[in-house]
């Protein structure tokens, strides 16, 4: 029945009225894992049918009715190893689960299994993961993007019904847009954080992976809110997503930034943000061409910032308290060694910049200067949107590029140039299909002001079906 390719919600009401069986939806998913997984590699670890579908059935008359979900590697649950896709947590077993998931299951859901990550969610194209790529469902010979790219995968192969990933500059978005799914980022702080395996701190939150923009409203819904467990969490009052959803951009202002449509995007892909412009007018909506200037800067504020707050994260893997150790004469050659052999080049490179920018002599040069310009992206985006309603652009430079071409850390950094801006500014934002480029998804990306989610949501709702 090919129930695995439906989204969330429609599935919902299936199962309310009785049109299909739970075990058939969980067949499904069965079978398209058996068939695929193999070659995409979207999981690292995966619940057993009998004890999935027993959970489930336990589950059968609440909300979610059972359905599972698949969470990606750096987010904590009791059923699987926490990995991050490292070697160094290669055994972990976290002794608690994250907030997200616990609201997960406290409606009705399940866990089907662990999604794969570049290794501690460093990473745009999931290569670097210690166990293995993900590859592309649409293309096995191109990348899903990354970090989040096993939960994308996942989606975008039909072997997950949804997923929760994280993104700390894009790594919800951009392999959503690589895959032909949709992502979304909420503002930071509105899902906890609790249970997500710190690597920016500052910038790190929990988003979604799904099939269609009502699911992605229906999963926050329930993983949003308030936590005490998490101090950067914001105290607002949880809200159904869904009952919110409003397709209307009648009298609303688009603004389409020319830092995001730049002319190495391509014919084709230009020709699509050129529809995509259309498309809001027909919907009555009006487009104004404007500029975020500082834009350029955000590649290196981020790499700054992110690196020096994984820097300070990731000093707890120091080979005591985890799962791996190496050997030496004394505590620091133990610690080097652990950290050594745990440790992936991609990671590597990042602790080693951030640990230079947190050092005597160069904190204010560096780390501080780039919390500044931070601060100066965002209140140019406060800035913009006193103008425009919401902003429009390409979510990612290019569709997904081949396994192995990006082997200059700089130009796979640049992957991410279109979702870094709005990650710096605390901002919501959600990537939805917006077409082919070359035979491959291309990714729309709608960025709002600070918890407008619900507003955020609606349009991208106009735009989906428009589009589709």
């Amino acid at each position: 029945m090919d129930l695995n390719e439906r989204p969330v919600h429609e599935l919902l009401e299936l199962l309310a009225q009785g049109a299909i069986r739970l075990e058939e939806v969980l067949a499904d998913l069965e079978a398209a894992i058996r068939a695929r997984d193999q070659e995409v590699h979207a999981y690292l670890a995966l619940a057993e049918q009998e004890e999935l579908l027993r959970d489930a059935y336990a589950k059968s008359q609440t909300l979610l009715r059972g359905l599972p979900i698949a969470v990606k590697g750096n987010i904590c649950t009791l059923e699987f190893p926490t990995t991050c896709g490292s070697r160094l947590l290669e055994q972990y077993r976290s002794p608690y689960e994250a907030t997200a998931v616990r609201r997960w299951k406290e409606a009705g859901g399940t866990v089907g299994g662990i999604t794969n990550l570049d290794e501690f969610a460093m990473g745009s194209s999931t290569e670097h993961s210690a166990f293995g790529p993900t590859r592309n469902p649409w293309d096995l010979g191109r990348v899903p993007g990354g970090s989040s790219g096993g939960s994308a995968a996942a989606v975008a192969a039909g072997t997950a019904l949804a997923a929760l990933g994280s993104d700390t500059g894009g790594s919800v978005r951009q392999p959503a847009a690589l895959c032909g799914v949709v992502g979304l980022r909420p503002t930071y702080g509105l899902v906890s954080r609790f249970g997500l395996v710190s690597f920016a701190s500052s910038l790190d939150i929990i988003g979604t992976l799904t099939r269609d923009v009502r699911d992605a409203a229906l999963l926050l819904s329930i993983i949003a809110g308030g936590d005490p467990q998490d101090s950067t969490s914001l105290p607002v009052p949880v809200q159904d997503y869904t009952s919110q959803l409003r397709p209307d951009i009648r009298g609303l202002t688009v603004g389409v930034p020319k830092e995001y449509v730049p002319g190495q995007l391509g014919a084709e892909a230009l020709a699509l943000v050129d529809r995509w412009k259309a498309v809001v007018e027909e919907l009555g909506g009006r487009v104004e061409e404007i500029t975020l200037p500082l834009t350029e800067y955000a590649l290196p504020t981020y790499y700054l910032v992110a690196s020096a707050e994984a820097s300070a994260n990731l000093a707890r893997y120091d080979g005591v308290r985890y799962t791996l150790r190496g050997v030496g004469r004394g505590a620091a050659e133990m610690i080097a060694a652990s950290r050594t052999l745990g440790f992936g080049p991609e990671v590597k490179r990042r602790i080693m910049l951030g640990t230079y920018a947190l050092s005597a002599g160069f904190f204010a040069r560096y780390y501080g200067k780039a919390q500044k310009v931070r601060t100066l992206i965002a209140q140019e985006f406060t800035q913009a949107f006193t103008r425009v309603d919401f902003i429009l652009g390409a979510t990612a430079p290019s569709p997904a590029f081949r396994v192995g071409e990006k082997v200059d850390p700089l130009a796979m950094y640049l992957s991410d140039i279109f979702t870094l801006p709005s990650a710096l500014a605390a901002l919501p934002a959600v990537s939805i299909p917006g077409g082919k480029v070359g035979g491959l998804p291309f990714g729309l990306q709608l960025i709002g002001p600070r918890l407008s989610e619900a507003r955020l949501l609606s349009w991208a709702l106009a735009l989906e079906e428009a589009l589709s």
